[in-house]
């Protein structure tokens, strides 16, 4: 069975791939450039440079595979909702020449709105391209990444979050490497076909002020957390030097989602998974705040 993965250096991804190590399975793995491939990984993988972003490049690239793990990429371009089509071009294309039978692609709750939710838009589009392919496709909607908030070390080292979201509004929170083991078992069990949807909710739905106190527990720093306003965020985006459309694509992922939003999937014993926000914070988080103190 040959089996390939994208982004397979990403949060998801290089957990991914050391699982199907460990199952046994030499996976293709699809990379701009595989030299970022972990040294101990590079001789047990088959590595493709490719674009995902050139459909041709990545249709010879799955020439052979049968099941296909498919992230679309993040650039930080001017124009994310745009590059998600180009993504979506590329894998349609791919699974429909190759005639790739199984695919699992890495959604997000929220993806169910299908408009409304800024990038996460994106992701809609792609799910309902590959519904309407004759295939065995397994939709990921995940919950948010634990690894968001390495991208917010800075503030994290001042003590102060801010979100544009209610503070006492839950939602689902969850770990990289519980995704990967999700995705693992999909791509190699047969057990399932058809059109499917699997939720990936993290070990319980979180709000944010239940998150400041589990950092400041975790890092042994106090760390609170603010509610701003809409317009006060797009100013922060915009300082950081993002184009509008992707300052809109970002607050959407969190506006869209704000009221009134049910996700599709409600939490169950099948989509709960077991790292929690302060293991992953002590182990992970704590050494990089503390790495620059």
């Amino acid at each position: 069975m040959q089996i390939a993965v994208t982004t397979p250096t990403g949060n998801v991804g290089r957990h991914l791939v050391a699982a199907l190590l460990r199952a046994g399975i030499r996976p293709r793995v699809l990379l701009r450039d595989p030299a970022r491939l972990a040294p101990e990984v590079q001789d047990h993988v088959d590595a493709v440079p490719v674009d995902q972003y050139d459909a041709d490049a990545v249709v010879a690239a799955a020439v052979g595979v049968d099941a296909l793990y498919w992230v679309n990429p993040t650039t930080g371009s001017e124009d994310p909702l745009a590059d998600c089509a180009r993504a979506t071009g590329s894998v349609t294309r791919a699974v429909t020449e190759n005639r790739i039978g199984r695919v699992v692609f890495q959604s997000s709750v929220g993806a169910e709105k299908r408009h409304g939710a800024g990038e996460i838009d994106g992701l809609a589009h792609t799910e309902t391209a590959l519904d309407d392919l004759d295939i065995d496709v397994t939709h990921l909607r995940c919950g948010y990444f634990f690894t968001n908030l390495e991208l917010q070390l800075a503030a994290l080292r001042a003590g102060v979050l801010q979100v544009v979201l209610s503070l006492d509004q839950p939602m689902a929170w969850v770990a990289p490497r519980d995704i990967a083991e999700v995705a693992a078992t999909h791509l190699l069990s047969p057990a399932w076909s058809g059109r499917r949807v699997q939720a990936v909710h993290g070990p319980a739905d979180l709000t944010w002020r239940q998150v400041g106190g589990i950092l400041t527990a975790a890092t042994g720093r106090k760390i609170s957390v603010e509610q701003i306003t809409d317009d006060a965020m797009r100013a922060q985006l915009r300082r950081a030097g993002m184009p509008d459309a992707t300052v809109e694509a970002m607050l959407g992922m969190s506006t869209g989602l704000r009221e009134n939003f049910v996700p599709e999937q409600r939490r169950t014993i099948r989509t709960t998974t077991p790292t929690t926000l302060a293991a992953w914070a002590y182990d992970r988080l704590r050494p990089r705040i503390d790495d620059a103190s």
